[in-house]
């Protein structure tokens, strides 16, 4: 669908009156959700892969789907699926593994953007952010031109499409955004939230997932309108006072949060499934190398140092255990980190499949705000230059370009994304 037709409001939420041109007065909120973003990427430095099918995910046995593109998606692909299934849906998709490196540089231009337009900024994830536009509104203009702005400039500066929902509330806005993809726009004017949202599915409010819409199904509430004629009572009677209290107010399209501003991160980590349950310290150990270099390498970009360490390790059982240390000093050292990892990991004492191991770099600060002193007998010079040096060769060559010399060994696993909400 081409960019002329969703502009002229026959694209995706054009044909019911809440299309791009709709009246966005009192609407100050935008919802920019970027499209496929993983595999949009991965098209963007690959043309030859325009208008293939892309998959992005854990490309081992049990590997998950990250991203698919659109052309993917039409097989029934979609995120969160285990890679073996998107394969037997798609055998001629093109399998990717993700490359979080591009990714998290891509998303930074992104936010770039956005940065631009407002303070006002609330990124969700990598790929989606929240922006409170009413105070552009004398420079840029109405909303739904500033979102008209987004669009083209994340489109003609970075070569990516977005979708964009306007409305007067955050929770509204994300359900436009989703309605208007892919690369769409959709305004739904401030008096006429009730109407849009009462035709919609209960599962479209937030917070009611498959086992609480299955409940109200239950209870003979299909749509957002049967929600709202439903006494207050009842919904608290069968889903507790938080949960019956928000899905009402939400069904009459209340919702006074405002856009909050990125706070800064708690903890920064990676972790990765092996291909099968591995119970050699020399596999494990060499993982947990690799998850420091990538956690270490992710703080050092984020400017922040940490005191704790964390791992995470789940066995072949799925019981799954954590445990942490803090350290003397705060750091942003692969190697420090690493040292603190092993040494939770070996006090398990433990001989079982594992499964799965993470780490955990938590109790941020700036690395400013945290000065570090020198140990008695360490070089003035030593791994913290190190890793800087790999940071820059890896911004300059890839992230594959220095590494430890045990992570070229064939049976180190990759890094592999975690369970995701599904993608956009």
């Amino acid at each position: 669908m081409g960019r002329q037709q969703l502009e002229q409001g026959e694209g995706p939420g054009g044909a019911d009156g809440f299309g791009p041109d709709a009246d966005d007065t009192g609407c100050g909120i935008l919802h920019v959700d970027m499209d496929a973003f993983f595999a949009s990427v991965e098209v963007r430095n690959r043309p030859e892969l325009r208008g293939r099918p892309v998959i992005v995910g854990g490309v081992g046995g049990r590997g998950v789907v990250s991203s698919a593109s659109y052309e993917a998606r039409r097989f029934g692909v979609h995120s969160a699926m285990p890679t073996v299934r998107a394969r037997r849906l798609c055998p001629q998709a093109v399998f990717l593994p993700p490359d979080f490196e591009e990714y998290s540089t891509a998303s930074r231009a992104v936010m770039a953007i956005f940065g631009e337009i407002t303070p006002l900024v609330e990124p969700l994830s990598l790929d989606e952010a929240f922006l409170d536009v009413s105070g552009a509104r004398r420079r840029l203009g109405s909303a739904a031109a500033v979102a008209r702005l987004i669009r083209a400039r994340v489109r003609d500066e970075l070569r990516l499409t977005c979708s964009v929902g306007v409305a007067p509330t955050k929770f509204v806005a994300k359900l436009a955004s989703g309605r208007a993809k892919p690369d769409g726009l959709l305004v739904v004017p401030a008096d006429r939230v009730v109407e849009y949202l009462h035709r919609l599915p209960v599962s479209a409010l937030w917070g009611v997932g498959e086992r609480t819409a299955a409940l109200l199904h239950r209870l003979g509430l299909a749509t957002v309108a049967d929600i709202a004629h439903t006494r207050p009572a009842t919904l608290v009677a069968a889903l507790g006072e938080a949960a019956g209290t928000h899905i009402h107010e939400l069904s009459w399209g209340r919702d006074p949060r405002a856009v909050t501003p990125r706070v800064a991160e708690k903890s920064v980590g990676a972790e990765t499934t092996f291909d099968t349950d591995v119970a050699d310290p020399d596999v494990i150990r060499r993982a947990m190398l690799g998850l420091a270099g990538r956690c270490a390498a992710r703080a050092r970009r984020a400017g922040v140092v940490g005191r704790t360490v964390t791992i995470k390790v789940r066995f072949a059982d799925f019981r799954t255990i954590n445990r942490s240390r803090t350290l003397p000093a705060a750091t942003d050292v692969a190697r420090e980190m690493f040292e603190t990892a092993w040494s939770l990991f070996t006090a398990l004492a433990t001989d079982e499949q594992v499964r799965l191991v993470g780490l955990r770099l938590e109790g941020l600060d700036t690395e400013g705000g945290a000065p570090r002193q020198l140990m008695l007998g360490e070089r003035e010079h030593g791994w913290r230059d190190a890793e800087r040096a790999m940071d820059a060769a890896a911004e300059r060559f890839g992230s594959a370009a220095v590494r430890p010399a045990s992570l070229l060994h064939p049976d180190t696993p990759t890094d592999r994304p975690g369970p995701t909400r599904p993608g956009s």
